[in-house]
């Protein structure tokens, strides 16, 4: 019995010896006791529409190709190298209805059709099937009296079967997915096709069209440098890592 004595008496110090512990741990670090501090990071990212600047609009639809809507937002809604917003960047679809695309990503429009603020410029990407989107008068039309008050109108890769239904670039150069350049020709003789295995991107007038896919950068640096400069292409490039791409075999 007394050695039974001993031992609960030598179990029971070491209990209170590591209670002691704890709360003197409590007591000299205080960020145990501290209540967790949450952050807004979507406020933080989200850049407000100032109807003072230029408005970009990315036309989107079920089935739209994400990196032809992805290259342009990337493009444009960077800021200024002193941390100044320049554009404003939307999405616009038919409805408030999510958007799936090509890929499977979900995308919640901006703006629909009906409540499209005025446009500077309007991007119009391409799906792998068109034929949707080219029997919608809903979205031809829009695109046809969007062009109205845009000062640039571009396409990305099968986005120029929208703009040659619309028939607002009739009689301008124009260049498609490679490999769907004489379809368009038949299909819409009044445009200017280009050849898709040697033009990448062309200009013409405020018209201005790409192969799309990653060539979609090209039409909206082309863009930002128009409405820009050199110089905040050159940043918007450096910022994207443009050069690692280009040299990456190196």
């Amino acid at each position: 019995m007394r050695n039974f004595g001993i031992i609960a008496w030598i179990f029971s110090t070491i209990l209170m010896s590591c209670n002691t512990d704890k709360s003197k741990t409590r007591i000299e670090n205080p960020e145990y006791t501290k209540t967790e501090q949450k952050t807004d990071t979507l406020t933080k990212h989200l850049k407000p529409f100032n109807p003072a600047l230029p408005t970009i609009g990315l036309l989107m639809y079920n089935g739209v190709l994400q990196s032809e809507v992805i290259a342009t937002s990337d493009v444009f809604a960077k800021l200024t190298e002193d941390g100044k917003q320049i554009f404003n960047v939307i999405s616009i679809a038919e409805t408030e209805n999510q958007i799936t695309t090509e890929e499977g990503m979900h995308f919640v429009p901006d703006y629909t059709f009906e409540n499209c603020p005025k446009l500077t410029a309007l991007f119009v990407p391409s799906a792998y099937d068109m034929y949707a989107q080219v029997n919608n008068d809903k979205i031809v039309n829009f695109i046809r009296e969007k062009n109205k008050e845009t000062k640039y109108t571009v396409s990305n890769c099968a986005g120029a079967q929208l703009i040659g239904k619309s028939g607002i670039a009739d009689g301008h150069k124009i260049v498609t997915w490679i490999g769907g350049g004489e379809q368009l020709q038949k299909d819409y003789p009044n445009l200017k096709v280009q050849n898709d295995s040697l033009v990448t991107f062309v200009e013409d007038g405020k018209f201005s069209s790409s192969n799309g896919n990653l060539a979609s950068y090209i039409s909206a640096l082309n863009l930002v440098e128009k409405m820009t400069s050199p110089e905040h292409r050159k940043f918007v490039e450096s910022y994207l890592y443009l050069d690692r791409l280009q040299n990456w075999n190196e």
